[in-house]
């Protein structure tokens, strides 16, 4: 049995929880409030942080180590490419994502507005999320410049850039925090990745306080 500790809206948990469902691996969602440190998790991790997988015996951390164990576990679907050159970009788009993405966006928006909450630390910068609002247009204007130039972010096909730049999508989209308007490459790709069925189970997520729009689960937006 694969378990997986998990917070709902985490980025870095939506993109394992992508991958376990393109592979059609069932894996028991264990969810954790990390923040709590609870002992028992900390032995499981030390760093504190979600995901953390339970498989084969192992016990891993870091979303990006954990899904391309699960790739190279379960190589069908594939989800990173077999060159070299074509492997580096898919892992450059996986950082841009969960490191600047995450920095300049997820953390001043999704953090601000729904975490700093849900752990009781108090009320959203307005700074934070200004800035946050302000860098997603760049970001939507480069995936904009990419998906111009291939069918999926890497290349010509999908890859698990693509469910790391999704996970960090989906979860600003249960808070209304993306313009689909501002990009028509970006939101038919999002709408491409969006009807696949891995992405069932994040659609029918819902936290509590933090009801989701009614477009979130939406196909057709």
């Amino acid at each position: 049995m694969i378990r997986l500790y998990h917070v709902p809206l985490s980025p870095f948990c939506r993109k394992v929880r992508l991958v376990l469902a393109e592979k059609k691996l069932e894996a028991e969602l264990v969810e954790e409030r990390y923040w709590e440190k609870r002992t028992d998790f900390l032995q499981l991790n030390p760093a504190g942080k979600v995901p953390v997988l339970r498989a084969d015996g192992l016990t891993l951390g870091e979303s990006q180590a954990i899904c391309e164990y699960l790739d190279e576990k379960h190589p069908e679907p594939a989800l990173m490419p077999r060159g070299a050159a074509a492997r580096a970009e898919v892992r450059r788009l996986c950082f841009w994502f969960d490191d600047t993405f995450h920095s300049e966006v997820t953390s001043k928006l999704l953090y601000e507005r729904v975490n700093k909450k849900v752990m009781g630390q108090g009320y959203p910068d307005s700074k934070n999320v200004k800035s946050g609002a302000q860098r997603i247009k760049f970001h939507l204007d480069y995936m904009g410049w990419l998906l111009d130039k291939r069918r999926w972010l890497a290349g010509d096909v999908m890859t698990l850039a693509d469910f790391a730049a999704a996970a960090h999508l989906s979860c600003l989209d249960y808070i209304s925090d993306v313009d689909w308007r501002r990009s028509e490459a970006v939101k038919d790709w999002y709408a491409k990745i969006k009807s696949r069925p891995a992405f069932r189970g994040l659609l029918a997520d819902q936290v509590p306080g933090f009801p989701p729009p009614a477009h979130y689960a939406d196909l057709d937006f």
